[in-house]
């Protein structure tokens, strides 16, 4: 479960013993360090045992160590500036070999995405976009590019599609005016969380279409605006964030629906390829 741990270290409602309050303190003062350090390092930085560190994750809450330092990472993740990440990552990367690091965190944020996928979730959303009158599609800032690239091909495979450009707050609100009921609107975010694409969002809901977020865990405010949300877990890169696993979720909503669709799908795309050979749309590279 995800949890935010500065609210539950303050909540109160707990005897702590001497130590963990050393730790507590630390925690709520040098968070960005923390999140980044194994039980022992922590608990050599706070002047405790390790084994002190990690009955404290467990009277948070949490299964173990492991948990709660997720949790303040995905916490860092919505709070850091670019600046702070970017000191953050070369405690992180230190000497390592960054291809291999970037990698292997990208494999990891993949599989743990599909392990953790709400499969009816997923469905939902296949047959909600399938069978909407108009299909707004909504990323802003780094999340740009995941909804340009899902706009392109949900262009190829219904009708309607209008994928809303990252303009001034104004001009989005002129480009989903006249959103409403049997629409469907995509909202694409991940940390740090755009605020004009969630004030999009909640317009669209307040409309009364039906709202779809892809986002990373149910404590993003989109999660908590949605009508169904999807998850993919991205990562904390130096002053970026990795968005494979979005990507790959993006890429098997656009599967699912074309499969949804494949009795049509033959005309559509041969009547593509004669307008592609038509007017030369691709090369094959031969002089």
């Amino acid at each position: 479960m995800d949890k935010d741990i500065l609210s539950l270290m303050n909540s109160g409602d707990r005897r702590l013993s001497k130590g963990q309050r050393q730790i507590a303190r630390f925690i709520t003062e040098n968070y960005d360090k923390a999140a980044f350090m194994t039980a022992g390092k922590l608990g050599r930085t706070v002047g405790v045992s390790e084994s002190t560190v990690v009955r404290f994750a467990t009277e948070l809450g949490f299964d173990g160590y492991p948990g709660m330092r997720r949790a303040m990472q995905e916490m860092v993740r919505s709070r850091l500036t670019s600046v702070q990440r970017i000191a953050v990552a070369k405690d992180m990367l230190g000497g390592a070999d960054v291809i291999k690091s970037v990698m292997n965190s990208d494999v990891d944020k993949l599989q743990s995405s599909m392990d953790e996928l709400d499969r009816d979730a997923f469905d939902r959303a296949v047959e909600t976009i399938g069978g909407a009158d108009h299909l707004y599609i909504v990323g802003m800032r780094s999340s740009a590019a995941l909804a340009s690239f899902l706009g392109f091909y949900m262009n190829l495979l219904v009708e309607d599609v209008r994928l809303i450009h990252d303009t001034t707050a104004n001009e989005v609100y002129e480009q989903i005016m006249h959103i409403g009921p049997g629409d469907v609107y995509v909202g694409i975010s991940y940390p740090r969380y755009s605020s004009g694409s969630l004030k999009a969002m909640e317009f669209a809901k307040r409309q009364g279409a039906t709202v779809i977020a892809l986002t990373d865990q149910e404590n993003s405010p989109f999660a908590k605006l949605a009508d169904i949300k999807l998850f993919a877990k991205s990562d904390m890169v130096s002053f970026l964030d990795s968005l494979v696993a979005p990507m790959s979720l993006i890429n098997a909503l656009i599967v699912a629906v074309a499969a949804q669709r494949r009795d049509s799908l033959g005309e559509t795309f041969g009547y593509l390829e004669k307008l592609w050979s038509e007017y030369g749309t691709f090369t094959s590279g031969e002089s």
